[in-house]
């Protein structure tokens, strides 16, 4: 196995990734309908200890 961190444009995701991707469930997190998103701010705000998060992301 090989694995290039160059870019995320030289890899290609694995069976298990594709796997998960088709199988996500996926929502507008604009409208707080993504339950990715939510679960991923719920636990930031837990970690941080407040009410609430908002994640954002740049690049």
């Amino acid at each position: 196995m090989v694995i290039d961190l160059r870019s995320d444009t030289v890899t290609q995701p694995s069976e298990g990734m594709r796997d998960a991707i088709a199988h996500a469930p996926v929502g507008d997190d604009v409208y707080g309908d993504d339950p990715t998103v939510n679960a991923l701010e719920s636990r930031v705000a837990a970690m941080f200890g407040k009410e609430a998060a908002v994640f954002t992301p740049t690049g």
